[in-house]
């Protein structure tokens, strides 16, 4: 569980508490709130009863006395994500044909549409593609013709039936071989092969683009020799969702579930996104002892980028019974410590040290040094601690 921010806590140093007091010092009378408080805390704590101090009835108005609840709080776990590339949105670019690169048509971090050329390569491989393609196709194309006639032939007994069979075998064989060239032209990114037979013989091989999205890596340069089938030349990553990936600590795992709600924020932009964690691992990294997880998050405008640091708070159910003070309760001293001041009287008070454990919604959990009904300053505090420092 995690500990409050201290950012939210408050020290005031006894020269910036005298100018509190000079506003307040014309604000008189006891309030009446205060003057009808009739319970007390009972709690003992050896340190605080050598700083017990009282304040004076026309005082009184300028502090807020709560009592200490006990009851549900959200829990939420406040840890640093670091954002990576969606992997379910990430594309490796292979190129299928092999040859040296004769010139390169984007660059990183463009935005490029699925079937948007990449780079071309200078291989021979497209003109004997090509010219087995236009074979292929013509073979096929004679070899249903003779398939036709056969059968027209055979209908008026013309022919033997063995004769009829061996042309169907032979169109067979044809149409196999036609659709295995017409393959091959596929894999280089053309859709319709027969786009290549209106087009003249070029030197150049086009590699396409699969996916829409932004080229986040380039991993080939004009004049490098690319093997088919094993080089690969992008990295393609459709940037409007990425991934957060974050360490839960060991005695915070039992919290955290798939499918929490996480709020995301960085200090680049003031906007934060929400996402929700996607998968968590089964096992414990032994070096750090933390278990990593996952959160998807939407990223608007692109902003998130790969390795940039971001705040992920995780809200990892609810707290049934917790014990609380509002936020403004609780104070800090010179060594960072949090602290509250107890009511143990009509007017008097002592210092408490206590542990904190969740902060939200303006309330801040309490682990130790209170127990539920105790009495303690909320609004008003910083006055009081004034009044200490006075009277210490």
């Amino acid at each position: 569980m995690n500990l409050a921010d201290s950012r939210g806590q408050r020290w005031v140093a006894p020269a910036a508490l005298s100018a509190i007091m000079m506003v307040l010092a014309g604000c008189g009378g006891a309030g009446e709130q205060a003057s009808k408080m009739t319970s007390f805390s009972t709690t003992e704590n050896p340190k605080s009863k050598a700083e017990l101090f009282s304040l004076p009835a026309d005082q009184m108005s300028h502090i807020q006395v709560v009592t200490v609840e006990q009851g549900p709080l959200p829990r939420t776990l406040r840890m640093t994500g670091a954002v990576e590339y969606n992997d379910f949105k990430t594309t490796p670019v292979i190129t299928q044909v092999g040859g040296p690169v004769s010139r390169v048509a984007v660059v990183q971090g463009e935005h490029v549409r699925a079937g948007q050329a990449l780079l071309y390569i200078a291989s021979p491989d497209y003109s004997l593609l090509r010219a087995a393609y236009i074979k292929a196709r013509d073979a096929f194309q004679l070899a249903d013709k003779f398939y036709l006639r056969a059968q027209d032939l055979y209908a008026h007994r013309a022919i033997a039936q063995a004769d009829l069979e061996q042309a169907q075998s032979n169109r067979t064989q044809a149409q196999a071989d036609f659709e295995s060239s017409a393959d091959a032209i596929r894999v280089l990114g053309i859709a319709d092969p027969e786009t290549i037979v209106t087009k003249p013989p070029s030197p150049e091989i086009p590699l396409y683009s699969p996916v829409a999205g932004e080229v986040v890596d380039r991993q080939c340069s004009a004049g490098q020799l690319l093997a088919a089938g094993a080089t690969q030349c992008f990295t393609l990553s459709d940037m409007s969702s990425v991934w957060i990936l974050i360490n839960i600590y060991q005695n915070d795992v039992a919290y955290v579930h798939v499918g929490d709600p996480v709020t995301i924020d960085n200090e680049s932009y003031p906007e934060v996104v929400h996402g929700k964690i996607e998968y968590i691992s089964p096992a414990l990294d032994p070096n750090t002892r933390t278990l990593q997880a996952r959160i998807e998050a939407p990223n608007p405008g692109e902003r998130l980028k790969k390795e940039m640091y971001v705040t992920a708070e995780v809200q990892a159910g609810v707290i049934p019974r917790a014990l609380f003070v509002p936020h403004s309760a609780v104070l800090r001293d010179e060594q960072n410590m949090p602290y509250v001041y107890l009511q143990t009287g009509q007017r008097q008070f002592a210092k408490r040290d206590v542990t904190l454990g969740e902060s939200q919604a303006g309330k801040t959990q309490i682990l130790t040094g209170l127990q539920v009904n105790d009495r303690v300053v909320g609004d008003g505090s910083l006055f009081l601690q004034f009044q200490n420092s006075l009277q210490h």
